[in-house]
Parts: structure tokens; C-alpha cells; sequence
């Protein structure tokens, strides 16, 4: 069994982080689905507030990094339209928001398509990481709009990971529900447990 400790959204909150980073030593993965920082700014010193888990983390960016700036900020392995096996499971990571947001500029986006595209190399995996929910799953806004992506709705459809790990729209986190066999968490800054 694989115990993973899995969060989203942290957004550079130092006592999140200190939760998240005393929470990992007792887990055999870690796995962050995205917005490490804020708009762009402060990645570098976020990143170093999680880099004693750094050695058994798996990160997706969200809209508030690329994954060029991830990747250039952890020694964790970061996945965005790929995937990976770590501590005996199988991942795959898209990250950004999907569909696109209206934040402007700073938020990296990805449209419907380009998703679809970036999804089409996801076969069985244990453990689908996206930055965005799926459509319709743990996607709800304060308002009651449903803000997920229909592509990786589709992609889950598809493959049915046991499990889609996400965050994005922070109305929803710690929502679950469940896309045919898969389950789908919208995570969150605070440490979430699944034993695998």
C-alpha cells in the first residue's frame, strides 16, 4: 500500500505549507495539483517552503505558474501532458485551467482543444492530476456556475483513473464526487490522505 498526501491551491500560505511539509514525512508521495503561488508572483519562495518534500513529490502547474517555471523552481518531478510511475503508481498531469479564465494575462490557460490534445497520451493510470475539475464534479463556483472542463471529463470517461486529484475552484474544495468508477477530489491547501 502507498500512502499519498495530495493538496492544491496552496498560493504561497507559509502555514500551509509548514502543515503540508511536517504531514509529508509520514507519506510515501506527495501530489500537488498547482497554484503554488499567486499570480505569477512568489513561486520561488513557495517552492522553498515545500522543498523537504521535494524528493518524493509529483507537481502539476496551475493557471498561477507555467510548467517551465515549475520545473525551474522543484527538484519534484512535474508532469503537464505526461505521465509517470512513482513509489509503485501510476500517474499522469495536466496542468492550467481549462476552459480558459477571464484573470487576463498572468493565468495560464488552456482551451477545450488544446486539453483534448495534451489528454490524448493518457491511457490506465491509478491517479489522473489535473489542476482544473473535471465538468460538473467538484467544480462549483460560490455563485453555482459549474466551471470544470469537459475535456478532462471526456479523458476520465475514457480511462477511468481510480482517482482524479484536483483544485482550482476554491468554492469546491474538499468536494468529492465521482466520474463512473473514478473519484474525483477537489483538494485543497489543507493535507489530504489516500491510502493506494
Amino acid at each position: 500500500m502507498t500512502r499519498i498526501l495530495a493538496f492544491s491551491d496552496l498560493h504561497g500560505i507559509r502555514s500551509a505549507a509548514t502543515r503540508l511539509v511536517a504531514a509529508a514525512e509520514t507519506a510515501d508521495l506527495v501530489i500537488g495539483a498547482g497554484d503554488f503561488c499567486t499570480m505569477r508572483q512568489g513561486l520561488a519562495d513557495a517552492m522553498a517552503l515545500l522543498s523537504a518534500m521535494a524528493g518524493k513529490a509529483v507537481y502539476v502547474p496551475g493557471n498561477a505558474e507555467t510548467a517551465d517555471e515549475l520545473r525551474a523552481t522543484t527538484t519534484a518531478r512535474v508532469l503537464h501532458g505526461d505521465g509517470a510511475t512513482l513509489a509503485g503508481v501510476t500517474l499522469f498531469g495536466l496542468g492550467y485551467a481549462v476552459p480558459e479564465t477571464p484573470f487576463g494575462k498572468w493565468s495560464c490557460d488552456l482551451t477545450e482543444p488544446a486539453a483534448s490534445d495534451l489528454l490524448a497520451g493518457l491511457a490506465r493510470v491509478d491517479i489522473l492530476v489535473t489542476h482544473s475539475p473535471p465538468k460538473g464534479v467538484a467544480d462549483r463556483a460560490s455563485g453555482g456556475h459549474s466551471l470544470g472542463s469537459t475535456a478532462i471529463r471526456d479523458a476520465i470517461t475514457r480511462t477511468q483513473p481510480r482517482y482524479c486529484l484536483c483544485g482550482h475552484i476554491h468554492d469546491s474544495w474538499g468536494q468529492r464526487g465521482r466520474v463512473g468508477l473514478t473519484e474525483v477530489i477537489n483538494l485543497g491547501p489543507q493535507p489530504v490522505w489516500i491510502d493506494l
